[in-house]
């Protein structure tokens, strides 16, 4: 009968803080391109009729606002992959935090900050 592993092997770990470490880069990256983008005022509106300015400035309202929701949401990311190499670290990572089970090495791969199996996933939905 074969044992079922309850942690994975210090190899497989290095893998995934490879993968961790490129993620956190390109979150970085898109995050400061984001942060660039809410830091540049210019609309080029200025010679353009006072009806449309206005117009122009409501529509550019909402655009910073939702370039500033990407931002949080990318911060919030950001912050879930550091906590990843910290279960790395740890030798807690790829463990469910709700059945005690290896979350599959699949899974981790695709969204490496995971921290539920699918099967806890799909309890938590009913």
């Amino acid at each position: 009968m074969s044992q079922e592993k309850t942690r994975y092997s210090d190899a497989e770990m290095a893998e995934f803080k490879e993968v961790i470490l490129a993620k956190l880069k390109e979150a970085h990256d898109d995050l400061d391109m984001l942060k660039s983008s809410l830091s540049n005022s210019d609309n080029g509106t200025d010679d353009t009729g006072r009806t449309f300015n206005m117009m122009e400035d409501g529509s550019q309202t909402l655009s910073r606002e939702e370039v500033a929701q990407l931002g949080a949401r990318q911060e919030k990311f950001i912050q879930n992959l550091e906590h990843a190499l910290n279960r790395i670290e740890n030798k807690t990572y790829g463990i469910c935090r709700v059945t005690g089970k290896l979350i599959a090495k699949e899974r981790l791969l695709l969204v490496p900050h995971a921290t539920l199996s699918i099967e806890a996933k799909n309890i938590q939905k009913k």
